[in-house]
């Protein structure tokens, strides 16, 4: 994805703060992504956040959607709420509605209650199982098997079926990319020989895609010299 300098084109497009490795930010940009349309990109460092992004937010946390209509300027600071935006708009691989029957019209719902379980368990548990490794804690091997609780159910949806709702690809999947990649990366040797090939193949799909590429550039900081760059695969 080639960066733009054209303030003709980028006017009026939303614009994403970012960070390269925060997996928040990682599926904010997944769902961008998938639904074609272009934002600006703004990459930060904590450490040095731009004047432009903390008048919008005191919070200053990424990733950070900023959308305009008209003289209205909107501010959205959660990920999900950024995927939910975005694909509401635009879902051209229906990544909230492809598991919808005439029979069942609560897919998404059920879609976000798992999201919010596996953000509410597996996330956590990720994190006391990196300071683990981090600090050569003698508990890791007990942070790790928390995590498998979480892993022994992705394994089973997945034995099922090619992706986590179906054997279609879902927001859950997209949502949940960033996290698995993250507890794949602990104990690299570990994680090779565990007992989840199928959950594997899956991250590894997305791993190896142009897609996730393209998602994981790295791009220069917006504090440096407040260049517009365009994201987004859009489709022509």
């Amino acid at each position: 994805m080639q960066p733009t300098n054209t303030k003709q084109t980028s006017a009026h497009l939303p614009i994403l703060y970012s960070l390269q490795h925060c997996p928040y930010a990682m599926r904010a940009r997944i769902a961008i992504f998938k639904s074609q349309q272009p934002v600006l990109i703004r990459a930060i460092k904590l450490n040095n956040k731009p004047p432009e992004m903390l008048v919008l937010s005191t919070k200053g946390t990424v990733p950070m959607l900023v959308t305009y209509d008209g003289e209205k300027t909107e501010v959205i600071e959660e990920s999900l709420d950024i995927m939910l935006k975005v694909l509401t708009a635009n879902d051209p691989t229906q990544l909230l509605t492809a598991h919808r029957s005439a029979s069942n019209d609560s897919t998404l719902d059920q879609m976000l209650s798992l999201i919010n379980y596996y953000e509410m368990g597996l996330i956590p548990a990720n994190e006391a199982y990196k300071c683990a490794k981090r600090y050569q804690e003698t508990n890791i091997t007990e942070c790790r098997e928390v995590c498998e609780t979480y892993l022994q159910q992705l394994e089973s949806r997945l034995a099922q079926h090619r992706f986590l709702m179906g054997d279609s690809e879902s927001l859950l999947d997209i949502a949940l990319i960033p996290f698995i990649r993250q507890f794949s990366k602990v104990e690299r040797q570990w994680y090779q020989q565990s007992p989840y090939p199928k959950l594997r193949a899956w991250l590894n799909t997305y791993l190896q895609s142009s897609m996730f590429t393209k998602v994981m550039a790295k791009h220069e900081l917006w504090v440096e010299n407040h260049r517009d760059i365009i994201f987004g695969d859009v489709k022509k």
